[in-house]
């Protein structure tokens, strides 16, 4: 067995692993960062590749495989949710920055053609060797991938949440004795609030912004961190309105379909009958002539009817602002949050409303990812990838340092024998 890293070696985002075993090679994951030059993983050829693995439907995972059936094709497997959430979130890309990517909807309608949806734990055979999903408890239909081929077996984490949230299930880490393993890095220098306090902290400050008159604005990811704060606010017994808006909408009706990829799918059911859908922008300035909480895409304010609802509320003290995704460099929710500044037709305008930043995240911190590798059966070779350069360089360090394993950080293009 090989593996060639493709993609998000030291660095997060792009995934692309190209591990060849025994008569099959599988592509695990084959993503883009997004930006003015989107960026994908290193070029694979087609006829090189006998099956392709998503392992979730986030772009920086799933985005750029249809880039494969632009003079190809092979089959592509994930589970069914992935493959639904992942086309809302490619389309998405393509109808706003089509004339940036290689590739367009034929390809995308190519790629779907071949897809085979598969559930947990359900392996597939292909010449001496097989792959699995499992539980990854980071989104909706998310997995981990397991391969084995001639007595060795590799577990890719993809991005990996081991606790699980109020919406998922934790990871299934009961994966048997392992080879090598492949470990996201993205938190692992830092350490996340607990979920509970997280929780807490948000409701005191929507209560604190509703009890004064104001509207809660909370930009929010689409898939799975839209819903969760719905599920939160339910929890609580939350007694304002709640409106949600956008893609969000799409990935609701998505989410209704798989109710066995759900912790809990009555809590999801409740807690998202109990928020209005707002499908119109008649709705939408309507719905804003009374306090209420507005959950609406996209996370970190670039573009969708975020920026609508922040035009609109951020230039008013009553009003709060919750940013509950992570926030890139360079992107508006980042700019909002180092300056309190909101870009108004290309001015700089300072926000009037109470911005506050809240942790949520859909991956494990430091300490979950050590519990993670720590329940890690056999003596497995580690390859910490996914991550900021020193971040994946430090994360394998520490590895060593407490569990005597044989780890370091991959650069793009290497390529790794077992």
């Amino acid at each position: 067995m090989k593996v060639k890293i493709l993609g998000a070696g030291q660095e997060i985002g792009r995934s692309g692993f190209l591990v060849k075993c025994d008569g099959a090679n599988y592509l695990l994951d084959y993503g883009v960062n997004l930006g003015k030059n989107p960026q994908g993983p290193l070029h694979v050829k087609p006829k090189e590749v006998d099956a392709i693995v998503v392992s979730h439907a986030h772009l920086d995972h799933s985005g750029y495989v249809p880039l494969l059936y632009v003079s190809g094709s092979c089959d592509v497997f994930a589970t069914a949710p992935t493959f639904d959430l992942s086309r809302i979130l490619i389309e998405d890309m393509l109808k706003l920055e089509k004339e940036l990517h290689p590739f367009g909807l034929p390809e995308v309608n190519k790629m779907y053609r071949h897809a085979k949806s598969i559930g947990y734990r359900e392996k597939i055979r292909m010449g001496n060797s097989s792959f699995e999903l499992r539980d990854s408890g980071h989104v909706v239909g998310g997995g981990t991938v397991l391969v084995e081929s001639n007595g060795k077996r590799l577990f890719y984490t993809g991005d990996i949440n081991v606790n699980g949230s109020r919406m998922l299930r934790e990871a299934d880490l009961d994966v048997g004795e392992i080879d090598l393993l492949i470990t996201e890095s993205t938190y692992s220098q830092t350490t996340q609030m607990p979920r509970k306090e997280s929780e807490e902290k948000f409701i005191e400050f929507a209560n604190e912004i509703l009890d004064q008159k104001g509207t809660l604005f909370v930009p929010a990811f689409s898939v799975e961190r839209s819903q969760e704060i719905a599920c939160i606010l339910k929890n609580a017994r939350f007694k304002h309105r709640i409106i949600m808006d956008g893609m969000a909408l799409n990935v609701n009706e998505v989410l209704l379909r798989y109710p066995q990829y759900l912790r809990d799918y009555d809590v999801f059911v409740d807690a998202i009958e109990n928020v209005k859908w707002i499908r119109t922008h008649g709705e939408r300035k309507r719905e804003l002539r009374e306090p209420c909480v507005v959950i609406s895409p996209a996370g970190m304010l670039v573009g969708g009817n975020a920026v609508f609802y922040l035009q609109e509320l951020a230039f008013d003290g009553k009003n709060g602002i919750a940013l509950v995704s992570y926030q890139s460099e360079g992107t508006p929710g980042r700019r909002l949050l180092d300056s309190g500044k909101v870009l108004i037709r290309g001015r700089a305008k300072t926000a009037e409303a109470d911005v506050r930043q809240f942790e949520f995240s859909g991956h494990s911190d430091r300490d979950a990812l050590f519990e993670m590798v720590k329940k890690i059966r056999g003596n497995p070779r580690v390859l910490a990838v996914h991550g900021e350069e020193q971040s994946c360089i430090k994360f394998a360090e520490e590895i060593h340092q407490k569990f005597g394993l044989d780890a370091y950080a991959p650069k793009l293009g290497e390529e790794i024998a077992l």
